[in-house]
């Protein structure tokens, strides 16, 4: 990958070598796993560099195209595939989750417990497409050791095994169905399995397998080879090893197979279209790049501009913020699958209104600011306890290396 002088595109050679001091200072003694990062800046690549171990046990340095789980990095994929199809006139926004996937129909809404009993409403109103897109659907991740219908959400995926890699999709989805809601459709934001419903929704809707359909309208055409939902035998051995933190110990690595989703080497017929993708900075590099041309890519176009501007602006009333989005929690909004800068005065870093992004469970994180034509991109494979820090640090560094700013 050819790398620029910062100085071509506005930046600071000198200030954006603090990039790698920082991330080396964070992986030495093995402290975390391997690192890569990426700026890009009007178009040109001025910052790659890759600190640390893809391996630490085999002591095998970070490589720069090694594969990384990229988890919830992949909801802005399948959103932008949902996009598609509503593009072509095949669905709406507003359309009922039920028209397409009938379960859905009879799912109810939690309301309270009452001797016991909990009680149970009719949608009102029903869940929708853009429910789904904006995670306002009153679906959950099950992580709340409180609400009752968490705790429903827990109990099925252990019965179930919920992403199990030989769980067809659709049975999954008929499994989220019969479970209720923790609100009505609309009436509170909640990051949850929604993206996976989507998922299943293209699927539905397109008339072919979820990953066949990225792979045909996103992955071919901009050349993303490395992205898929499982690393085939010939690649494994480029797969980065995944760790997690247990309170101050660290990291820890997981046994193979025991990582969120399963073994990443193992095909799946469950694609997780909220976290299932593996990728390369390269290869999710080239996405966010196309996103930022407003849908175009090397001659590509696999979206329009209207699209892009429609699913980053913001969709989510007042009255729902703060959004809780750990350590970027303030000054965002969310639209059809990204989060968006609402007041860059709130936020816990640099930023510019309109810039929009999202994270990955096992820290992989990527920001594109339209205002300022700036990408950043950092691959990681570790499950934090708490949020991690290079998350939000590292963007940090790459906009205090810029000498010229485009929004003034």
């Amino acid at each position: 990958m050819k790398v620029h002088a910062a100085e071509e595109v506005g930046m600071s050679s000198e200030r954006l070598a603090a990039i790698s001091r920082y991330l080396e200072s964070e992986v030495t003694g093995d402290r975390l796993p391997g690192i890569i990062a990426l700026v890009q800046r009007r178009g040109k690549v001025v910052h790659h560099s890759m600190h640390g171990k893809m391996d630490i046990e085999a002591d095998r340095p970070m490589e720069a195209d090694a594969i990384f789980r990229i988890y919830s990095m992949t909801k802005p994929v399948v959103s932008l595939a949902l996009m598609l199809l509503h593009d072509e006139g095949r669905c709406q926004l507003f359309d009922p989750v039920s028209r397409y996937i009938p379960a859905f129909a009879k799912t109810k809404v939690y309301s309270h417990i009452s001797d016991g009993q909990p009680h149970y409403a009719e949608q009102d109103p029903p869940m929708t497409i853009f429910h789904l897109l904006t995670h306002t659907a009153g679906l959950t991740y099950g992580g709340d050791a409180w609400r009752p219908v968490d705790q429903m959400f827990r109990e099925s995926a252990e019965a179930h095994g919920f992403f199990r890699r030989d769980m067809p999709l659709a049975d999954m989805i008929a499994q989220i169905a019969e479970l209720p809601l923790i609100y009505q459709p609309g009436a509170d934001w909640e990051y949850s399995v929604a993206t996976d419903v989507l998922g299943y929704l293209v699927q539905v809707i397109a008339d072919m397998p979820l990953d066949d359909f990225l792979k045909a309208r996103f992955f071919a055409p901009l050349g993303m080879d490395d992205t898929d939902f499982y690393v085939p035998a010939e690649k494994t051995g480029r797969l980065a090893a995944i760790y997690h933190e247990q309170g101050q110990r660290g990291p820890i690595r997981f046994e193979a197979g025991d990582e969120l989703l399963g073994d990443a080497r193992v095909p799946t017929v469950c694609p997780s279209g909220g976290g299932g993708l593996v990728s390369t900075i390269a290869d999710y590099l080239r996405f966010a790049s196309m996103l930022l041309n407003g849908g175009e890519l090397d001659g590509a176009r696999v979206a329009t501009p209207m699209t892009i501007k429609r699913m980053t602006a913001n969709a989510i009333p007042p009255t729902m913020m703060p959004l809780r989005l750990g350590v970027e929690r303030y000054g965002y909004g969310f639209g059809l699958g990204f989060r968006v800068m609402l007041h860059p005065g709130l936020a816990n870093g640099y930023s510019s209104f309109g810039e929009y992004g999202w994270s990955g469970m096992a820290s992989t994180h990527f920001v594109i600011d339209p205002a300022e034509e700036l990408i950043t991109l950092m691959m990681t494979q570790l499950v934090p306890d708490e949020s991690h820090r290079p998350r939000s640090i590292f963007p940090n560094l790459a906009y205090q290396a810029m000498d010229e700013l485009n929004d003034i």
